[in-house]
């Protein structure tokens, strides 16, 4: 087994941790805490372990940790500021988009990361669709997601 020291800042808290190389991020981040990164399919293809990494949305049961040295790390966990959610977490429980919950924190940071990318623009529907393309869910059948994402972003009307 091969250890490394990485420095990663989660959630704006910097850890200095020795790990295995092969580690996944997600069990670095389990490991330290961060309950809300949950293990699916563990092969990057249900996306309930997504995080953001410098703002970009990943699968972190493929990410390997050495990979997150001297980044910035977003879990769901961060989002909320204050005790208060943040507007997308809100917005999931308005909507009814939680279900039994598995898979909404990865769907959560995926919804972050497509609002971010998308800020300054109108989406389609069918853009946020795709652009959660990667989250699989079995409970809410994807419309309360799609009627979430809708609730805080400006949505541009379909041709």
């Amino acid at each position: 087994m091969q250890k490394q020291t990485i420095s990663l800042t989660v959630n704006d808290k910097k850890f200095t941790l020795d790990i295995d190389v092969r580690q996944s991020l997600a069990d670095v981040l389990r490991k330290q805490g961060f309950t809300s990164v949950k293990q699916g399919c563990g092969v990057g293809e249900c996306g309930a372990c997504t995080v953001l990494v410098d703002d970009m949305a990943v699968d972190s049961c493929i990410y390997l940790a050495v990979w997150a040295d001297n980044k910035k790390v977003r879990t769901t966990e961060g989002e909320c500021r204050n005790g208060k959610l943040s507007p997308v977490q809100q917005a999931y429980v308005d909507a009814g988009a939680v279900q039994c919950g598995f898979c909404t924190p990865g769907l959560v940071m995926t919804t972050t990361s497509f609002l971010e990318r998308n800020r300054d623009r109108k989406v389609t529907r069918e853009e946020i669709r795709t652009g959660h393309a990667g989250n699989l869910c079995r409970c809410t059948g994807y419309e309360t997601i799609v009627k979430a994402v809708e609730k805080i972003v400006d949505v541009a009307e379909e041709e």
